[in-house]
């Protein structure tokens, strides 16, 4: 004789497990795709775009972008996650060295220089920190906030976009040099 109420819950566990793993697939999904949801669609290359050092001298990103792998921070003085990302940048910059060019572009809103310079003496950020002061990089790039970051590869074609403090750039820096 088979237990009448044994089948049911039975068949609930089932659909529960098979929920569960269909929600887990989803939520990877959207995990993975959500660092690559703005800004560059991976696999194109930038626009040229020509910014400044914190001394007003123009930097064409153009003759540093296809040389190696790079990766970009649109970054400015009163964002708390680029501060976040802080950790992960320095990471990057000790583990890799020259291996990959490492740009903080200070985005041109209620800042300047002299800001960037003061706010340099208080905190260590790490990366060559230039400025974007006509939003030349923040156009071709396509930059929709600050602590957005695009991992370009060493051809120059977008690998990696993302933006917040959570986003997991060492894996995005790792897989670019494998290639």
């Amino acid at each position: 004789m088979v237990n009448e109420h044994a089948r049911p819950v039975h068949m609930v566990q089932k659909l529960a497990g098979v929920t569960l793993l269909a929600l887990a697939a989803c939520a990877a999904a959207a995990a993975d795709a959500s660092a690559q949801d703005i800004g560059l669609p991976i696999g194109t290359a930038p626009a040229a775009a020509v910014v400044e050092d914190l001394d007003g001298n123009a930097v064409d990103l153009g003759t540093v972008v296809g040389t190696k792998p790079v990766l970009l921070e649109f970054w400015a003085t009163w964002c708390p996650l680029c501060e976040e990302l802080e950790p992960q940048m320095r990471t990057i910059t000790q583990r890799y060295g020259n291996a990959i060019d490492v740009l903080v572009i200070a985005v041109g809103v209620n800042q300047n220089p002299r800001s960037i310079r003061r706010h340099l003496q208080r905190h260590d950020v790490p990366g060559r920190i230039l400025f974007d002061a006509r939003g030349a990089a923040t156009r071709a790039y396509r930059a929709p906030t600050t602590s957005y970051v695009v991992v370009l590869d060493g051809s120059g074609k977008v690998a990696y976009t993302g933006q917040g403090a959570d986003q997991d750039l060492l894996a995005a820096v790792q897989q670019v040099l494998r290639r």
